[in-house]
């Protein structure tokens, strides 16, 4: 089967991707071309790997490029998107391009090219501060910044694309999601970055939040699941493990495990304005699991010990000495 993955340099993507190819998928990787030809984290992979997959690089707000990507391909993974909710604050604009016009350049392509599935990620940013848990797929949306508003527009984009003219999509919405390769704009690795580095005064925002963390493994096993089977066709699907916990307990856990000695201090910077942070996320596992044989396969303290480790061998890869956006 050959598969497009959009975002296929990213975080979520490259783990995607790189899980495709052991399947015994043909990967066609769509890349954001830039002039260092830089293909993000796929740069990462062995070579044995990276020789098997075929790289596209263009851009997704493009939509003769991304037309040209999606020819041939019988599954479209859709990734590509900006997520950094603090950027999107100050350049809204970029974000409406990307992530709705981007996502609409992918389903077009695909209806005029018959794809055979869809996949468009979401994010739980879309459901805004829970006001009931476990948040199920009915949960009301709220955009509580310019990134969620994207996603919801996005979201409900490809519901239309269903609806209109019965295009094969799926919406599938992982929960926070963490683990190697992720970015120093996340919160966990914004923490163990820090304490790796030997800092004792570990800066953060909002520490009462919850959320409810996916280790990236358990994520793409997510995508996969919801992929083999037809019945997912039309349907929007959390991927979360029905757990959570506050952005304070989850540095405290950190901080006991790579330097006691450590103390959090507020950065004003990192806070959210009152009105757009999202105090609580818990998802509800019980569609995915209902229409799928997924489950999550690692609990938080393995996927941190997993990370904590990556990222000790990686850290001269993050800048630990600013905020990142």
């Amino acid at each position: 089967m050959k598969v497009l993955v959009t975002g296929a340099d990213g975080f979520i993507g490259s783990h995607l991707t790189e899980k495709l190819i052991e399947s015994g998928r043909q990967v066609k990787a769509f890349v954001y071309y830039n002039s260092f030809n830089s293909w993000g984290w796929l740069d990462t992979l062995p070579k044995d790997k990276l020789a098997e997959i075929e790289i596209f690089a263009g851009d997704i707000r493009d939509p003769n490029g991304v037309r040209q990507a999606a020819a041939g391909a019988e599954q479209i993974y859709h990734l590509a998107a900006l997520v950094a909710i603090p950027f999107s604050y100050h350049s809204p604009d970029s974000y409406v391009d990307t992530n709705i016009k981007g996502a609409l350049n992918v389903l077009q392509a695909a209806r005029d090219l018959n794809t055979g599935r869809v996949l468009v990620t979401s994010t739980s940013e879309v459901y805004g501060t829970a006001r009931y848990v476990p948040i199920d797929e009915k949960h009301p949306f709220q955009g509580q910044s310019p990134y969620a508003a994207t996603k919801i527009g996005a979201d409900r984009m490809a519901e239309s694309f269903y609806r209109s003219f019965g295009l094969p999509v799926t919406i599938v919405r992982p929960f926070n999601t963490y683990g190697p390769r992720q970015s120093a704009r996340a919160v966990i690795p914004t923490i163990i970055t820090q304490l790796l580095s030997g800092l004792t005064e570990i800066k953060l925002g909002a520490l009462s939040p919850t959320r409810d963390f996916n280790y990236v493994l358990d994520t793409v096993a997510g995508f996969l699941a919801i992929a083999a089977t037809e019945k997912t066709i039309g349907e929007e699907i959390n991927i979360a493990t029905q757990q959570e916990i506050s952005i304070g307990e989850l540095a405290e856990e950190l901080i006991s495990q790579i330097n006691p000695r450590a103390r959090i201090l507020c950065d004003e910077i990192r806070l959210r304005p009152e009105k757009s942070e999202v105090n609580r996320l818990l998802g509800s596992n019980e569609k995915i699991r209902s229409l799928t044989d997924w489950s999550p396969g690692y609990t938080l303290a393995q996927g941190l010990q997993e990370t904590i480790q990556w990222i000790r061998q990686n850290l001269d890869r993050y800048k630990v000495d600013i905020y990142n956006l």
